[in-house]
């Protein structure tokens, strides 16, 4: 299990970076280029609904006054004229009434006309239906946008994904990875959907509502605009303090992931060892931390919008008695006044829903920032463009002077020479640790060598595509992996091409595995899991090498193949192998000495280094370290027996 690993390298390699919120960000908003025409229409339909919204309040503000001047001049005598009104008010010393009357547009005599307050109103309603529909559109297109977005991201990881060297996954946990994935892009995806348009249509808002406050009284505008600096030290402080628990909830996602990943895959592990308990506590402590770091997150950014309606709300009283004191003096009506007052709510709105998108907008660039990590990690080496490809696959394999390290500081293979003919089967034999796996790695060009080279048929395969060399390569390992899908599909995954189900069957009775699977309910067509579930694993192991008999390959590597499945199984295996390798070059990695007696040629490895070579007689005879192995493994089995 990759467990300890996992916890080891915890808080190292990018993992550990800071989050740079506006590089992020801008580079999240740069995925929207091919979304260019959407969003300008988006733009467009924003533009026309905020400017129908900010035309709104001066419309009702029209109507306000009409209904203020038909009361007023109904209580006025009929047949004079408003500034006779006026000045007969201030003969008689109510100066006061007569300022604030003189900016009402009244008729005295006349009462209110409905009419025209009505043409008003549904001047009104039009504008406002017409506006919510603008608004709608653009919610779709940002849907639209956001959805082609997060589909083209999810594309780059999954090629990233493929582009990655296999040391990458070495060194990090499956379900944190796999929390990068799906978790933090549907984080993005949902912050765009809430955050993207609105926040367009709130700064929109904020300029359109300015502009209509400047036009109906500069004075009041300023008064507004005095809350303004305040809104932004109160935004500014808290994003400040929530940034960076948001950057830690979804680290501490990841993590909680992978945990609950690997007890998933190794429950029956843990049972067996009985650690349910120490991976409880574990499960609580990765709970705990993420239940501190959302709790941290979400506090620190929530308080932001009741601090910001405060600030609203003092904007909301200074404009009410500034405005008051305007239409006091007659240099404001009612309506504009009215109107102003709409204007300001308008204002702060926006100011405190951009604000409080702030907690959306830091938890989406956090979950950004770790997929650009993902996307900005090392590629392995490309492909040479064009490869070049032997002339005709035969399978002879030399390994010239061949050096690596998975560590720079710590050789593991110094100087290996080898060569393999074709149609011979080499078996490579060695303790733990001595490279034999690594050396089929660098085969497979699962990593690439770090001195000397390894030739297919005289081509060096770093002048290869990864794709020519391994479709002549079939490989089954110790680890079986099987996928969801029925026994044949899973048997089929070996084909290159289109097969039938007489060939899918035919691989399977080679590698007798044809018996078991007709005991089975639906036979070829039973469906199995990820996990294999419902067949044991040396049936596991079968079916991955009728998989290998499919592919029909050039080159055959066998690791450990042979190791999940009872003795009379391998037996038939192993001649059915023989028939397999018939022809072909064939690598077989194996610690149980007896399945290996026929191969041509022995390997043994010590500390990356091949120490013997040989047949089977010759090596035993030579009683060298293969000798050693080999009566090591005699009176263990002897042992056993008795």
């Amino acid at each position: 299990m990759a467990g300890p690993m996992g916890r080891m390298m915890a808080g190292t390699g990018p993992e550990s970076r800071t989050l740079d919120f506006k590089v992020s960000g801008r580079r999240l908003l740069g995925h929207f280029r091919p979304e260019r025409l959407t969003l300008y229409a988006m733009l467009f339909c924003v533009v026309l609904s905020v400017g129908l919204n900010v035309i709104g309040p001066k419309i009702l503000g029209r109507a306000t006054d009409l209904v203020f001047a038909g009361i007023i001049g109904r209580e006025m005598p009929a047949g004079s004229s408003k500034d006779q009104v006026l000045d007969s008010m201030r003969e008689r010393g109510d100066d006061d009434v007569a300022d604030m009357l003189r900016g009402t547009d009244f008729t005295p005599g006349q009462g209110i006309d409905f009419d025209s307050v009505g043409r008003v109103l549904l001047f009104a309603l039009v504008v406002f239906t017409v506006a919510g529909l603008l608004m709608a559109v653009a919610t779709r297109l940002v849907n639209r946008a956001v959805n082609r977005t997060m589909y083209r991201m999810r594309e780059d990881v999954q090629t990233k994904l493929s582009r990655l060297p296999l040391s990458y996954f070495d060194k990090r946990q499956r379900g944190e990875v796999l929390s990068r994935a799906t978790n933090d892009i549907d984080n993005i995806g949902q912050t765009l959907q809430q955050s993207l348009g609105q926040l367009v249509n709130s700064l929109l808002s904020i300029v359109g509502v300015l502009a209509m406050m400047f036009w109906v009284s500069w004075i009041l505008a300023l008064v507004a605009l005095v809350t303004v600096p305040l809104s932004a030290v109160v935004a500014a402080r808290v994003g400040k303090r929530s940034q960076p628990h948001f950057v830690q909830q979804w680290r501490t996602t990841g993590k909680l992931n992978a945990h609950i990943e690997e007890m998933y895959t190794g429950h029956t592990l843990v049972k067996v060892f009985g650690r349910q308990d120490e991976s409880a506590r574990q499960f609580a402590e990765e709970n705990d931390a993420l239940y501190e770091a959302g709790f941290k997150a979400q506090f620190n950014s929530g308080i932001m919008q009741p601090l910001m309606f405060f600030v609203s709300n003092l904007n909301y009283v200074l404009v009410a008695v500034v405005g008051g004191l305007r239409v006091a003096t007659g240099s404001l009506s009612i309506g504009d006044v009215q109107a102003f007052i709409q204007y300001s709510r308008q204002f702060s709105m926006p100011l405190t829903q951009v604000a409080s998108m702030a907690n959306l907008v830091q938890s989406g660039v956090a979950s950004a920032e770790r997929i650009f990590e993902l996307l900005d990690a090392e590629e392995q080496q490309a492909d040479p463009v064009p490869g070049v490809r032997p002339e005709e696959l035969r399978g002879r394999v030399a390994l010239e002077h061949v050096s690596f390290r998975y560590d720079p500081d710590t050789p593991l293979i110094e100087d290996l020479s080898l060569v393999v003919e074709p149609g011979h089967t080499v078996a490579i034999v060695g303790p733990t640790g001595a490279g034999k796996t690594t050396l089929v790695n660098l085969l497979m060009r699962f990593y690439d060598v770090t001195g000397g080279r390894i030739t297919l048929d005289g081509v060096d395969i770093a002048r290869m595509s990864r794709d020519e060399l391994r479709a002549g390569i079939g490989m089954v390992l110790q680890d079986t992996w099987l996928f969801g899908g029925t026994i044949a599909e899973n048997i089929a995954y070996g084909a290159a091409r289109e097969v039938t189900r007489g060939e899918i069957e035919e691989a399977a009775r080679a590698a007798h595995a044809d018996r078991f699977i007709r005991t089975l309910p639906d036979g070829y067509d039973t469906v199995i899991d990820g996990e294999g579930s419902g067949v044991s694993a040396g049936e596991k192991q079968l079916i991955t090498i009728a998989r290998a008999f499919l592919s029909d390959p050039v080159i055959l590597v066998l690791d450990e193949a042979t190791s999940s499945v009872d003795t009379r199984t391998e037996v038939l295996i192993q001649k059915a192998m023989a028939k397999l390798a018939h022809g072909r070059t064939s690598f077989v990695i194996a610690h149980r000495l007896s399945t290996i007696r026929d191969a041509d040629t022995i390997l043994v490895m010590e500390n990356g280094a091949i120490v013997e070579q040989g047949t089977h007689t010759a090596l035993l005879t030579a009683e060298g370290a293969y000798a050693r192995l080999y009566k090591a493994q005699f009176v263990q089995a002897v042992a056993e027996v008795d």
